[in-house]
């Protein structure tokens, strides 16, 4: 593997395990924060991508007039979402919480179906992303792949300085910690909740709109990237955003490199990587976001 190979492939991780954050993110928010399993959160990746593919046409075919009307519509599916299904569930077993959110999974593929169909479909990066850079003499990387590291980087350093440096990430973690003592001080847990959920549901559907020039618009495409989602949940560290984003960006190199060097053991690596860590630290490598 020459230089300008090994940098492409670097370049590959870097922006696959940034991605996978962007929507591992949301996931461990809602799962570490209000302890809900909930196994539709690739479905919300595929709405974010589907959403890329329909509403361009709607609102002119603007990147960001699109991305902003996605994470708009995303925020209000999750508040509703968390009011009419997900509130119910904070008491219940996991058995149950498994069980509707396996049930939302079901519904949203038939309204895609219904509403989209079922054929595969492209994006098409914009225009002023749609180039690449020389890496040596032989080898180019596209501006687009760079554009989505740089969106994960954002996010990620938006939602470290929410969590750790706002009033609002203060009373996220109390409410995480001691919900009966947040409620005893006057919050309206409730709401906080809501603004969490829909923050995810946010966080997975933008993932899935910047992703979509990339990976293209298909059926299924959220069930794929949901196990591998909860992989770096429990990597990290359930309800760590931190541990979340070093877990993916492991996984990543692992698995692009993974292809690369070992192709046929390529699919088991990323789960002995898990297993390994797990042995080494059983509740992952952090505790807390």
């Amino acid at each position: 593997m020459d230089l300008a190979t090994f940098l492409v492939q670097c370049l590959n991780s870097l922006q696959y395990g940034l991605l996978l954050f962007l929507v591992a993110s949301g996931l461990t928010l809602i799962f570490g924060i209000m302890g809900v399993i909930n196994l539709a959160h690739g479905s919300f990746y595929m709405i974010g991508a589907y959403m890329a593919y329909a509403l361009a046409p709607i609102v002119g075919g603007g990147f960001f007039v699109t991305l902003l009307a996605g994470l708009v519509l995303a925020v209000l599916l999750g508040y509703v979402l968390e009011w009419a299904f997900f509130s119910f569930l904070y008491e219940r077993e996991h058995l149950q919480q498994v069980l509707m959110t396996y049930g939302l999974i079901l519904v949203f593929e038939e309204l895609r179906s219904i509403v989209v169909g079922d054929d595969v479909h492209g994006v098409p990066a914009p225009p002023w992303l749609a180039g690449s850079i020389p890496l040596g003499e032989l080898m180019t990387y596209p501006v687009y792949r760079l554009f989505i590291s740089a969106v994960c980087l954002l996010l990620a350093l938006a939602m470290w300085f929410v969590l750790a440096r706002t009033r609002l990430g203060m009373k996220i973690r109390a409410g995480s910690s001691n919900r009966e003592m947040v409620q005893s001080l006057g919050i309206d847990i409730k709401f906080l909740y809501r603004v969490v959920f829909a923050a995810g549901v946010a966080v997975a559907v933008l993932a899935g709109m910047v992703a979509a020039p990339v990976s293209s618009v298909y059926p299924g495409m959220g069930n794929q990237v949901l196990i591998i989602c909860f992989v770096v949940v429990v990597i990290g560290g359930i309800g760590s955003v931190r541990g979340a984003l070093l877990a993916a960006l492991l996984i990543g190199f692992v698995d692009t490199f993974g292809k690369v060097v070992f192709p046929q053991a390529a699919g088991v690596l990323v789960y002995v990587l898990m297993a390994l860590i797990l042995l080494w630290r059983p509740h992952g490598l952090f505790k807390t976001g």
